[in-house]
């Protein structure tokens, strides 16, 4: 009797009997499992500086950014796209994460929806996606098939493709053309990849959308000088933000930083003061 290979993500956990442990011992035994996520990430710099490099093409030509994924994935994908804004100030449409089974799917989780491989290339769709856009599709196991059509019909369509997964060799990866594999090993509770895969997604996912945005000057030093204003907090922040780059008092930052509605603005218009 033969016997399918268990894929890595869902291999049984190296520890037993967890309902036995102290919450101390819970703890620490996944803080030890945590650890090895970011040594799994760094193999793979070399293939998310690739895909990186793609994307700042792409974007610089007028291209969007697109993540795709189902579950935690696909969550994932939406925390990282719907940040972009008010962190960089990018336009609402250039960064986008879709995920299966809808919005409504963010909050709870849709029964099948992550099933149908044509439903992604049918959300890309509503988009208009086209040749100067890149699609990344996110899936810890590599085989998803909301994701797997996705990517397939994408890479069909000539856009370019990515994917970030925790199985080596998987379908997912070798249907695209930059493939981030990062391989983290067994979950503590079995199967569970919300864990330290889903630490890993969101690991690359900070680096790649992080680096793409400081190659599309969006970032001054290390300021986020296109930041929106939106709370008393992040206007504090940009008031800091020129008060340290102008020298000057904080009452002279808060005009000018009323004035003009923007942190580069301000550091960039001396001559206002």
């Amino acid at each position: 009797m033969t016997h399918k290979k268990i894929s890595t993500t869902e291999s049984s956990s190296r520890y037993q009997n967890l309902e036995r442990m102290s919450v101390r011992t819970l703890l620490n035994n996944i803080n030890r499992e945590d650890i090895s996520v970011p040594v799994a990430v760094k193999k793979s710099i070399p293939n998310i500086e690739a895909l990186v490099k793609a994307i700042v093409y792409k974007m610089k030509k007028g291209g969007r950014l697109f993540y795709i994924g189902a579950g935690t994935s696909g969550r994932l994908g939406i925390l990282d796209a719907s940040e972009i804004p008010p962190t960089y100030g990018m336009p609402f449409n250039k960064v986008i994460g879709l995920i299966a089974g809808g919005d409504k799917a963010i909050r709870k989780a849709v029964e099948n929806a992550e099933d149908d491989p044509k439903q992604a290339w049918k959300d890309l769709l509503k988009f208009s996606i086209n040749q100067n856009d890149v699609v990344i599709g996110i899936a810890a196991s590599g085989r998803t098939p909301y994701v797997v059509g996705g990517v397939k019909e994408a890479k069909k369509n000539k856009v370019l493709t990515g994917c970030i997964t925790c199985n080596k060799g998987s379908e997912l990866a070798t249907a695209v053309d930059y493939p981030i594999e990062v391989v983290v090993g067994s979950e503590f509770v079995t199967g569970s990849t919300r864990m330290k895969a889903g630490t890993a997604q969101k690991l690359v996912l900070n680096m790649i959308s992080t680096t793409t945005m400081i190659q599309l000057g969006r970032v001054k030093g290390n300021r986020m000088v296109d930041m929106q204003l939106t709370n008393k907090k992040l206007v504090h922040r940009g008031v800091q933000m020129v008060m340290d780059e102008l020298n000057i008092d904080e009452s002279r930052a808060k005009l000018l930083l009323k004035k003009l509605g923007n942190v580069r603005k301000a550091i960039s218009n001396r001559k206002t003061l």
